[in-house]
Parts: C-alpha cells; sequence; structure tokens
C-alpha cells in the first residue's frame, strides 16, 4: 500500500510540473502565448539556434568560441613551460596559442614543447574540427530554410457570385517567381457544445471552387460557395461573433527557385470578414490592348449597393 502511494505522489508531481499554456483572445482570434518564438526553444539546443535572431546567434557562437578558447589556456598553463616561448603564468599567452590551435593557423613563434601539451594540442584539434562542422551546419540550416512571401487580402468578403453566396479572399505572390502545384486549404474553426453539453472547438473543411493551381505567380482569389452543405450556411455576422468563429487558410507549394516546399498562413476573425462587399477589380487594360494588374487596389473592397 505505500509503495501505490508513493507512485500515486510521483504521477501527480510529474503532472505539476507541466508547462501551463496560456490562450488569449485577440480580434476574434485564439492565440496561444509564446507559440513560435524563439525563446520557448530553451530545452530544445537545436531548434533555440534555428529560431534565435541572427545577432543572438552569433553572440552565442563568439560567446563558445571564447570559452572554449579559455578552457584550454587554463589547461596550458596547468602543464607549466609546456608552449615554447609563451610564458607559463601569462593567461594571454596560452589563450592565443590556443586560437591558433583551434583556428589552425600555426604561425609557429609557439609551439608546443612536452608530451602534455600535444596531448592538449591534439584533443583541441578535434574539438576545432566539431566546431568548424557545427557551426556550418547550424549557419547553413538556418540559411536554408524556405520562406513564403505571400500576400493575403486584409479582409475576407461574402457577396454573391453567380447567385450564391460566396466567401471570398485574395492572396498573391510578392517573389517574381512562381510556386509551383499551390494548394489552399480553408478552414472554419467556431466554438460549440455537444449534446452532452461538452464545449468543444470544431474545425471544419471549407470547399474551394479551386483549391490549387500549377503555378501561382500573380494574384489569386479563392471561392467558397456558401450553399446548404456548407458550414457556414446559415451564419450571420453575428452569430460569427457568438462562437468566436475564424476562417484559418493554409497555402502551401514548391518555390521555383530553391525547389523546396514553402507554407503560409492567414486568419481572418469575424471582424475581418465583411458582409455584402465585393473586392476591387486590380486587372485593367491599356489603351494599346494589354492588361495589367495594380497592386494599390488588393486590399479594397466596396459595399454592394442592392437598390440598383
Amino acid at each position: 500500500m505505500e509503495l501505490v502511494r508513493h507512485k500515486r505522489r510521483s504521477r501527480n508531481k510529474r503532472q505539476r510540473s507541466l508547462p501551463l499554456v496560456h490562450i488569449k483572445m485577440r480580434d476574434g482570434r485564439f492565440e496561444v502565448m509564446g507559440t513560435g518564438a524563439w525563446y520557448s526553444y530553451w530545452r530544445d539546443p537545436y531548434h533555440l539556434l534555428l529560431t534565435i535572431p541572427w545577432s543572438g546567434f552569433l553572440g552565442i557562437m563568439g560567446l563558445l568560441y571564447v570559452a572554449t578558447n579559455a578552457l584550454f589556456a587554463l589547461a596550458y598553463m596547468a602543464g607549466g613551460n609546456c608552449i615554447e616561448t609563451a610564458q607559463a603564468d601569462s593567461f594571454g599567452n596560452n589563450f592565443f596559442f590556443s586560437v591558433q590551435t583551434l583556428s589552425n593557423i600555426g604561425y609557429g613563434a609557439m609551439y608546443p614543447k612536452t608530451i602534455y601539451a600535444n596531448t592538449v594540442v591534439m584533443i583541441e584539434s578535434m574539438a576545432g574540427i566539431l566546431e568548424v562542422a557545427v557551426l556550418t551546419g547550424l549557419s547553413f540550416a538556418r540559411f536554408a530554410q524556405p520562406t513564403a512571401r505571400v500576400l493575403f487580402s486584409r479582409v475576407a468578403v461574402i457577396a454573391p457570385q453567380d447567385g450564391v453566396p460566396t466567401l471570398m479572399f485574395r492572396s498573391a505572390n510578392k517573389r517574381r517567381n512562381q510556386i509551383l502545384e499551390a494548394q489552399l486549404q480553408v478552414y472554419l474553426m467556431r466554438d460549440e457544445c455537444t449534446a452532452e453539453g461538452q464545449f468543444i472547438r470544431r474545425i471544419y473543411d471549407l470547399k474551394l471552387l479551386r483549391n490549387q493551381t500549377p503555378s501561382f505567380t500573380l494574384s489569386w482569389t479563392a471561392m467558397h460557395p456558401i450553399d446548404e452543405s456548407s458550414p457556414l450556411y446559415g451564419m450571420t455576422p453575428e452569430s460569427m461573433m457568438a462562437t468566436t468563429s475564424s476562417i484559418v487558410i493554409s497555402l502551401s507549394g514548391i518555390d521555383q527557385t530553391v525547389v523546396q516546399l514553402i507554407h503560409a498562413r492567414h486568419t481572418y476573425s469575424p471582424h475581418e470578414i465583411l458582409w455584402n462587399h465585393r473586392f476591387v477589380d486590380i486587372f485593367f487594360h491599356t489603351p494599346d490592348g494589354n492588361r495589367y494588374m495594380d497592386y494599390n487596389y488588393f486590399h479594397d473592397v466596396v459595399p454592394l449597393d442592392f437598390g440598383d
């Protein structure tokens, strides 16, 4: 019986040690505090070094370099007069000899003259190879991270399209290249209660008229018809506010330049979904018959006039 009580106390202690997750509501969006912040990876050094700002990354690498040389300088000093032309009690002389050894510079003015010093040099050379390999790998991984420069319209609109109320939003590729095999996934998230009275936040798929394109180069207006099969059917601005609804957009594709998979994400809160509005056209014609796009109107909308 005592053993069982001890196990139960240990399990409760482990449960209490789990971190608390803070959720905040802002403009109709659920935000998990700390998600995506670089300092949230302090227990995972690899991810920390990939997400920390470049100034912090270079600072940590510099501190590691200085600390490594300082440690080996103390090791050389512990061996007494083991470095030729270096003062045995001079931390500076031993430190800069360590710098030369770790960097494989080898000026020749200072060199090891005992078995102890040669052993430390051998260990430091191996440490230098590993340190350069790790630093090179981390730097390349930071540079090689694929990023998407996709612009989403500030608002989404709901307006009739071919006689059917349709949810629409715009996206644009801000780079002058192509996103190949681009795909859009749209989700509705809202609060609901089950038949048992349990609170739950459900996620529904919103089907688009076209959810993929072989080449996403300029602009893409996504459309979701709100018919009887749509989760948005029968909803109003008030019901969206009451259920804390949000529209989540996920875009993925292959960047033509780096040939890597990229992702972009956006969320529309109920305040950012305008009913009975439409987007201003961004396509224009020149006098000679050519067409061009003016992104100055990319976010602009106008209300529908049902009196006409």
